[in-house]
C-alpha cells in the first residue's frame, strides 16, 4: 500500500456516493491503496469516530428524528469539523448525508456505487438495522458505551436511520419505505451532480476507471480488493461484547 497523503484540512476531495452495505469496506481499501485519507467507521474504534457529533449532524439534518434536540443545519465548517479537516473521504457513515456533503463541497468529486435495492436490503436489513434495533443487545452496547466511554453510537445511528427513512419507529424502517428512499437518495445524487464531477462505479470495474475518474496512476500489480462489511461488524460486535481471542 503506498503511503497515504495528509489530509490538506481544505474539506472532503472525494464524496463516496453510495449506502450502507454497498461494498463500502472494498472501496474504502482502494481509496486508501491510492493514496487518500480515508474515514470508513468499521476500521476506527469507538472513540476514534465522533459519534456525538454525528448524532448531532443527524438532529441538524432531521430535525423531526424521535429524541433530535432541535439545532440549526451544518453548514461547512461544521462538516469540516467532523471530517473534513482530517479526511479526503469518507465511506459507510457518511453515506445518509451525502447530498449534504455535495452542497458543502462543491468541488469535491463524487463517485456512486449503487447496489441492486433487493439485493442490499436484504443485507442492510440483517446487518445493520437488525443489530442497530435488535434488543437486548443494542440496549446494552448502549448503555455501556454512554455511560463508561462517554460515546453514543447506538443513540446516533438510531437518529441516522430515523431521519433518513423519514421513521417515528423500527416498523416503519419496511420495504415499501426503504425502497422509496433508496431512489429518492440516489435520484437526488445525481440530480445535484452534472455527469463530469460524478462517477458511476460499479464493484468489479477495476482500477481503470476509478483511477482514471480521479487523476491517479493505477497501482501496478495490486488487485482491487474485496472486502466483507457483513463480517467486519461481527468483528466490531464481538470485539464490544468482550467475545474471541483472549477473552
Amino acid at each position: 500500500m503506498v503511503e497515504l497523503a495528509p489530509s490538506s484540512g481544505d474539506g472532503l476531495k472525494i464524496i463516496h456516493a453510495s449506502l450502507f452495505r454497498m461494498a463500502t469496506k472494498s472501496i474504502a481499501e482502494a481509496y486508501a491503496i491510492l493514496g487518500f485519507k480515508v474515514n470508513h467507521a468499521l476500521l476506527l474504534n469507538a472513540m476514534e469516530t465522533k459519534w456525538n457529533m454525528i448524532e448531532q449532524a443527524a438532529e441538524a439534518t432531521w430535525p423531526t428524528a424521535p429524541g433530535a434536540t432541535p439545532r440549526p443545519p451544518f453548514k461547512k465548517e461544521d462538516w469540516d469539523e467532523l471530517w473534513g479537516s482530517e479526511w479526503d473521504v469518507v465511506t459507510d457513515i457518511a453515506s445518509p448525508f451525502v447530498p449534504e456533503l455535495i452542497k458543502a463541497y462543491p468541488d469535491a468529486k463524487v463517485v456512486i456505487v449503487q447496489r441492486d435495492f433487493d439485493s442490499w436490503w436484504r443485507s442492510f436489513t440483517r446487518n445493520v438495522i437488525d443489530r442497530i434495533f435488535g434488543l437486548p443487545r443494542s440496549t446494552i452496547v448502549q448503555f455501556v458505551t454512554s455511560t463508561f466511554l462517554g460515546v453514543r453510537p447506538v443513540q446516533a445511528m438510531k437518529k441516522v436511520l430515523f431521519g433518513f427513512f423519514d421513521a417515528k419507529s423500527r416498523e416503519e424502517i419496511d420495504e415499501t419505505r426503504g425502497r422509496q428512499i433508496y431512489e429518492k437518495h440516489f435520484r437526488e445524487i445525481r440530480e445535484l451532480v452534472p455527469p463530469e464531477r460524478r462517477l458511476e462505479y460499479t464493484i468489479g470495474d477495476g482500477w481503470e476507471p476509478l483511477c482514471d475518474f480521479l487523476g491517479v496512476e493505477v497501482p501496478k500489480g495490486v488487485p482491487f480488493p474485496r472486502g466483507n462489511d457483513g463480517a467486519e461488524l461481527d468483528k466490531v460486535v464481538d470485539t464490544r461484547r468482550g467475545i474471541g481471542k483472549g477473552t
